[in-house]
């Protein structure tokens, strides 16, 4: 083909889409207007996608850079940029598809509006459905948009990920012109599940999904449409920085496997006392479902490609497989592979879901082929146990929360209680389960005060917040998410904090027992660390675990009905009574506190773990 002048330099950002990247670059070549130049970044593909590339370089108008390691959108973005030179840029995700007058309709757009800096195309977005230009609750997509060249840069990955495309690029593009549409639907932005917006929007995506697909390794800052901001960066820089903890004379190698949950930082308190830290992890993970490359540091990742021959070259002291139902079927496939090696299996979500999702058979194994098991709660082992009688007596076990956090953040003094200006003022970090509309507008009439945190989950819980405002105008007060490091500050002002509620249904008959009823929300921590009482649901007569161990401590607001659960808040005595109480406790709800009971256990485990294949206990 004779070279011209390329009118448009089109980007073609691409990362494990060699099944798709083929019919992309097909229908660029398939356009009407021919004077263009694209190259295509290829940002640490593993998939194979430079052979599938390879037969379209004939093409002299198309180039291909291949990145070392993934960097992120904005960098492959801006590698593209700087390797291009026509006044005029166009994208093509290796994963979309053009038809054929879509650059022609786009300049010519451009060449009718020149106080215009950017144009876009209508877009087919789902496999029939057609936006003329936004998707609906969409920023513009890149298949769509061409635009003057000018001298704005992509933000990139070590200033900001996100699926805003507003705040990576277009807001900032815009202080050069305005925009304009074409009207017709040309180009389609291919729906598949392993778009780049749905793998970083939580519930179906999230952060640690994102970390695993794009092999990420370093801390993010991470702020996507849907979800809160996180600064990992920021957040974990004392931790990730300070020199690693000498090993101890009597150190243990431990290999951490499957997932982390919430929290994850909690496990540098093990490095902490000289122990070696090795990751092996699920990819499976769900947006909560911690996993490596830790932003924190001080763990060391097993090759997940390789991972056997890992596990033999390793051979840890212990494997501690963990936490939710998602780790389920790898810390299987890994207790299979490690007959010789003490196996400790420690699950903190409710059995149920695995009954749900069919794991339950691989769960079941977990707990009686594992060489040690531990517990969320006294009552989740009772539970296992009348699942499945006689598991508590064949093998050690141990009773551990499974997600608490590290005390670097109960550092800090309480701040002055709101309540000091009158009102009572309680929150709710996360949802409000069982705090129902009529039920915040008794605690108002009462002068009781709620404060719901997370925006986030704010935006799943629209209509409670509308119906709730409507007959509590002034006593319902939302508020963004709150980091770690700022728990005690924040959450100290208020009185106490609500645990979910509900209306236990088991009786006192284990066999009843639900999750509700078995679980311990994360959210307890969260109170603890800044002093705050639990308010439940007084479930007198059944098995409830959150009821027994408030019970046990003495931190807990119990209550059969609004009346009698503002008397309690208003009485000043008792609530500085069981403030008190949970102050003096709160290192109970940190996990530094139970490392030395935890490596004792996971001694106890190396020293009854025999040889050879494991069956069944």
């Amino acid at each position: 083909m004779t070279a011209v002048q390329p009118r448009v330099s089109v980007l073609v950002p691409t990362f494990d889409q060699a099944h798709f990247i083929a019919r992309a670059l097909a229908s660029l070549q398939a356009q009407t207007l021919a004077a263009w130049e694209a190259v295509v970044v290829d940002d640490g593909s593993r998939d194979g996608t430079a052979a599938i590339v390879a037969p379209f370089l004939e093409d002299a108008r198309i180039r291909y850079l291949a990145l070392d390691a993934n960097e992120g959108l904005g960098r492959a973005l801006n590698v593209a940029l700087d390797a291009t030179t026509a006044p005029l840029v166009a994208y093509l995700p290796g994963d979309d598809v053009l038809y054929p007058r879509h650059l022609d309709s786009l300049a010519a757009a451009l060449a009718a509006a020149p106080d215009a800096v950017l144009a876009h195309a209508g877009v087919r977005w789902h496999y029939n459905r057609e936006a003329a230009g936004l998707i609906p609750g969409e920023a513009l997509q890149l298949v769509q948009v061409m635009h003057r060249r000018v001298g704005v840069r992509w933000t990139e990955r070590a200033d900001l990920e996100s699926d805003d495309l507003d705040r990576l690029y277009w807001s900032r593009l815009r202080a050069y012109g305005g925009s304009v549409g074409t009207g017709g639907v040309t180009c389609e932005w291919v729906d598949h599940p392993r778009q780049r917006h749905k793998l970083m929007r939580e519930p179906e995506g999230g952060i640690n999904p994102f970390r695993h697909h794009y092999r990420v390794r370093t801390p993010l800052r991470f702020h996507t449409s849907t979800g809160n901001p996180i600064d990992e960066a920021a957040l974990y820089r004392r931790l990730r920085e300070r020199p690693p903890t000498p090993r101890a004379p009597d150190g243990l190698t431990i290999l951490l496997v499957g997932e982390l949950a919430y929290n994850a930082e909690r496990v540098l308190a093990l490095e902490e006392q000289g122990h070696a830290l090795y990751g092996l992890w699920t990819d499976t993970p769900a947006w909560f479902n911690t996993i490596g490359p830790l932003p924190f540091g001080h763990v060391e990742d097993l090759p997940r490609d390789d991972w056997r021959a890992a596990l033999r070259r390793l051979r840890p002291d212990v494997i501690y497989a963990q936490l939710n139902w998602q780790a389920v079927p790898f810390a299987h496939a890994v207790l299979l592979e490690s007959a010789s090696i003490p196996f400790v299996w420690h699950f903190k979500e409710g059995p149920f879901i695995c009954l749900e999702k069919g794991t339950w058979p691989l769960l079941l194994d977990l707990y009686r082929m594992a060489d040690g098991r531990i517990f969320g709660s006294p009552e989740a082992r009772d539970w296992f146990e009348s699942a499945s009688p006689g598991l508590t007596r064949t093998r050690p076990c141990h009773v551990l929360d499974g997600d608490l956090p590290k005390r670097d953040w109960f550092a800090g003094a309480p701040a002055m209680p709101l309540s000091a200006a009158g009102d009572v003022h309680t929150v709710v970090p996360g949802r409000p389960i069982g705090l129902h509309p009529p039920v915040v507008a008794a605690l108002a009439a009462a002068g009781i005060h709620l404060h719901f945190y997370g925006d986030f989950t704010q935006g799943q819980w629209r209509e409670w917040i509308a119906t709730t405002q409507a007959l509590a105008p002034r006593h319902l007060h939302l508020h963004g998410n709150v980091a770690q490091d700022r728990w005690v500050e924040t959450f100290s002002r208020y009185d106490a904090g609500w645990l979910h509620g509900f209306a236990s249904r088991n009786g006192g008959d284990m066999r009843r027992a639900d999750w509700d009823d078995l679980n311990l929300p994360a959210r307890i921590a969260t109170l603890a660390a800044a002093g705050l009482p639990l308010i439940q649901r007084d479930n007198g007569g059944a098995i409830v675990a959150a009821q027994s161990l408030a019970r046990r401590l003495g931190i807990g607001l119990f209550y059969d009905d609004v009346g009698d659960l503002a008397a309690q808040l208003r009485d000043g005595a008792h609530m500085r009574g069981l403030r008190a109480r949970m102050w003096a406790q709160r290192e109970q709800f940190c996990f530094d506190t139970h490392v030395p009971a935890l490596v004792a256990f996971f001694r106890q485990v190396i020293a009854n773990a025999g040889s050879g294949p494991r069956v069944a206990g």
